[in-house]
């Protein structure tokens, strides 16, 4: 959620803020500003509603000069979307301007104290408290009143910040929210996400809880909690910006839905070496193994209908019982956890403020924390005992697709891994899983082909609410299909586990209500369409996804989506495809914002 930039160099800072802002649409936002010094004073422009509107206000920048800012885009919390409450906020002297992502948790009570002490207010928002604080503690050196700001001030954030006594440099400090450095020649950037850095430079400085930093056009130094100079390593940005621009697709939902053969590719090719499973980075040994007696999955999202997927791969393979919790519900239920359990904690972004909060709780209870994340030195990564990345690429629509697909890719890697290590697994199905393993990017890109028909099935199935079912591994997918449809639509969409229509659901059922079955799990099929024909008989239109050969199907449903045979334990990983795009061609016939839906933001970094 939120995002925020800033430069420091000898070019025009403005043109830059707004391109790196642009970046982070993405991440979800009501409101855009920027803030420059220029001639000695803070020159603030910004803009509730869109980023174009900013860049239209300032002429592409042009208008507002200088070589140093920082900018931000919000998405509301404390306060409404308006021009007045958006970011930067200036202190009452001009002296000052920051930028914030986060929520600060006691702002409540410093406002007080500030307007107690004669601090005017200008906005609603919980971040106007920080820089009237930096104004409060401002005694000619710029670092000590940030350390005694940042002592202040409880909860999550990422700072920019600006000072006029000092008009080459930026401030920035980091607390449970991301923040990465960009290191350049003769110029140096932040963000909070490094999508709005690779266009002008691939050297990032990952930053950690507690730290701030100093960057001027010729340095970057940073320090720890206590202000004494840490040396930090300058790490590489592997991809380029040009994976994160459209490549000709008209979303970029799209392409990332298009991308994930390859990007499933990517994340299992390099972990398979000579028929088998190597997890370079999973150091857990058989005799650790074996001392697990539970496994649980927490996440948020799209991450944990992954987990409620892998579950039944980990359960099927490994014989070890596995629960997948909600991570905002796990922080608060005093978890039953302890060091004989091993906790699989799933986020794309690896910052998800609930997800962060649960891993530490189990941590903190003696679990074993293996994470597994797309972004390298996010903060999950960091504080798990164990880190698998999924190796997605960028993934900019805020609406998931590869990357919860990755996220599957690996836990069926896990699954593999650890059934063989525990001696769960003969060899010879040990061989055939990991050569369908291998097949799955393939196949996956057999399921985009032959669904070429999906435009037109989803202006049949997108006029109404929906209601998607399915069992075992099956309800697994039905439960991200709805999410999905729920997104980028705005249709009401529900999963049901089918065996539960009697017991309620079913009164629901009317007269041409859409349904949308998925019957992959050849286990439990025939009890998959005994639940079809019942909505059947009670008027529903039944949208049905299935194997290819299974004639069955066909004379039940009304329409059939069909994807390629593969092995039951890895079904998710296709049968979830047809669902993306179907949500997909739903949202485009309606014409809503696909990549950017209304209240959603990508990075969920406050609870």
């Amino acid at each position: 959620m939120c995002g925020i930039v800033g430069f420091t160099g000898s070019r025009q800072a403005a043109p830059i803020l707004l391109k790196g802002l642009g970046r982070l649409e993405y991440r979800g936002y009501d409101s855009a500003g920027i803030a420059v010094v220029h001639d000695g004073a803070i020159e603030v422009e910004k803009v509730s509603g869109r980023i174009a509107k900013l860049c239209e206000k300032t002429k592409d920048g042009a208008a507002v000069p200088g070589t140093v800012g920082i900018g931000h885009t919000r998405w509301a919390t404390h306060g409404a979307p308006t021009d007045f409450n958006a970011h930067p906020h200036v202190s009452n002297d001009g002296r000052f301007a920051v930028v914030h992502n986060g929520i600060i948790e006691n702002y409540l009570a410093l406002r007080e104290e500030l307007i107690a002490d004669g601090y005017v207010f200008h906005s609603e928002t919980d971040t106007e408290t920080i820089v009237h604080l930096l104004e409060l503690y401002y005694d000619g050196d710029v670092k000590a009143a940030v350390m005694k700001t940042a002592a202040r001030l409880e909860g999550s954030y990422a700072l920019g910040i600006l000072c006029t006594d000092t008009p080459d440099a930026l401030y920035v400090v980091r607390e449970a929210s991301p923040l990465i450095l960009g290191v350049g020649v003769g110029e140096n950037y932040f963000a909070s996400d490094v999508t709005a850095l690779v266009s002008h430079t691939k050297n990032v400085i990952y930053m950690e809880d507690g730290e701030f930093a100093v960057l001027t056009p010729d340095a970057v130094t940073v320090y720890d909690c206590t202000g004494r100079e840490t040396k930090k390593p300058v790490s590489r940005v592997t991809w380029s910006v040009e994976a994160a621009e459209k490549g000709g697709y008209e979303h970029f939902m799209l392409k990332e839905i298009m991308e994930q053969p390859a990007a499933v590719k990517a994340a299992i090719a390099p972990r398979l070496h000579e028929g088998r499973v190597c997890l370079d980075d999973f150091e857990l040994t058989a005799e650790q193994l074996r001392s697990i007696n539970k496994i649980v999955i927490t996440a948020c999202g799209s991450a944990y209908y992954a987990g409620c997927s892998g579950r039944y791969a980990i359960e099927r393979l490994c014989r070890i019982p596995v629960q997948v919790e909600l991570a905002s519900e796990l922080r608060y239920s005093d978890p039953m956890v302890d060091e004989h359990t091993l906790v699989l904690v799933i986020s794309q972004s690896g910052e998800t403020a609930d997800t962060i909060a649960a891993l530490k709780e189990c941590k903190a209870r003696g679990a074993t924390v293996l994470g597994i994340v797309n972004v390298v030195g996010s903060t999950i990564a960091k504080l798990a005992d164990h880190t698998l990345y999924t190796w997605a690429g960028p993934e900019i629509a805020v609406a998931t697709t590869k990357g919860y697909t990755t996220q599957l890719a690996v836990l069926y890697l896990f699954a593999l891994y650890a059934a063989d290590r525990l001696g769960r697994i003969d060899e010879a199905r040990y061989k055939a899983l990991v050569h369908e393993l291998m097949e799955l990017p393939r196949r996956i890109q057999q399921t985009i082909d032959m669904n070429w028909q999906l435009p037109a099935v989803a202006s049949r199935y997108s006029s109404r609410s929906l209601f998607f079912i399915g069992r075992n591994t099956d309800y697994a997918v039905a439960l991200e299909g709805a999410l999905k449809m729920k997104e980028i639509s705005y249709l009401h969409a529900e999963s049901y586990a089918a065996g539960e229509l009697k017991h309620g659901t079913i009164a629901l059922i009317e007269e041409n209500q859409p349904v949308i079955a998925v019957c992959c799990n050849e286990a439990i099929a025939d009890k998959t369409l005994s639940n079809i024909v019942e909505v059947k008989a009670r008027g529903a239109k039944v949208l049905a996804l299935a194997f290819r050969d299974n004639r069955k199907i066909v004379s039940q449903a009304d329409d059939v989506i069909f994807i390629p045979r593969v092995e039951t334990v890895f079904s998710a990983a296709l049968a979830v495809v047809p669902l993306q795009l179907l949500a997909y061609y739903a949202a485009k016939e309606k014409g809503c914002d696909i990549d950017k839906p209304k209240n959603l933001a990508k990075s969920v970094t406050v609870e």
